[in-house]
């Protein structure tokens, strides 16, 4: 399919883009465009207007904060994979963005655009995030700031406000991404992200799952540790079939294994980077 007819608007502060965004029926942000454009082009997505957010000052760069790394939303994900900050402190955050795609979708994606992602396509940095226990910012109409869990944005999404920044508490090395991917298009059939932590470790998935979603049930079984291949597996069997939505020829039971199998990767490689 080809493009439908919509109108474009470089904005050139954040307010003229809250106005536009909220004004104006049908308008989608344009950051990186290596999502929307596509599902544009495929008929699964629809826009009146495209307000173009790639210029904005301020929405982008990686700090250490009070609260944490502070990620500008339109910080490109090849910055991200990149990082020296975040490959020391939040590995699982690096990692998500370096299996995003190929070279120029990482060099034109952003964090923003790859947190905000809404559809039957599962993006790579979500369930980091989740696992990360991140923040997400967010600026709404009339300039309101407000700050979401990042498990918050992945099950409700945004609300109608912009992404400007992913804030991710530092943990060191203890911390770890996984993935399948589709050998076709690079989205996960299953990718997981996880954080030892002294009261466990956070798990996430996604791409096995309707969304990014925290797995409280396995974190709960497994408990202190040790995490061998087995007790994960185990933990696993133990979650409801039903949470796992088979697609493009994987069933239930496969997608269960398929995770179990890369959290228990994860949780070994997150081990081996304390030793």
């Amino acid at each position: 399919m080809i493009l439908t007819d919509f109108d474009y608007v470089r904005p050139a502060d954040l307010a003229e883009a809250l106005a536009l965004l909220s004004g104006r029926p049908g308008a989608r942000v344009l950051a990186g465009g290596q999502s929307l454009l596509p599902a544009l082009r495929a008929g699964e997505e629809s826009a009146r207007l495209l307000v173009d957010v790639r210029r904005l000052p301020g929405l982008r760069g990686i700090e250490r904060t009070a609260r944490g790394i502070r990620i500008g939303a339109l910080t490109p994900l090849a910055e991200l994979a990149a990082s020296p900050l975040l490959l020391a402190e939040a590995p699982e955050i690096a990692a998500a963005a370096r299996a995003n795609g190929d070279p120029q979708v990482r060099n034109l994606g952003t964090a923003g655009g790859n947190l905000a992602v809404r559809g039957r396509r599962a993006t790579d940095l979500p369930v980091a995030a989740i696992a990360a226990d991140a923040a997400v910012e967010l600026a709404g109409p009339g300039g309101r700031r407000s700050t979401l869990p990042a498990e918050r944005l992945a099950a409700a999404g945004a609300g109608g406000a912009l992404i400007t920044a992913l804030v991710v508490p530092a943990a060191g090395p203890a911390a770890a991404f996984e993935k399948t991917a589709d050998r076709a298009t690079r989205h996960p059939v299953c990718a997981v992200a996880v954080r030892l932590t002294p009261g466990g470790p956070r798990i996430a998935v996604t791409g096995a799952t309707a969304g990014a979603l925290r797995l409280r049930g396995v974190e709960a079984r497994l408990g202190a540790g040790p995490y061998t291949t087995q007790d994960v597996l185990a933990a696993f069997r133990a979650e409801p079939r039903e949470l796992f939505v088979p697609g493009r020829g994987t069933s239930a039971e496969y997608l269960g294994h398929l995770a179990g199998v890369l959290t228990a990767r994860a949780l070994q490689r997150a081990h081996r980077a304390l030793a």
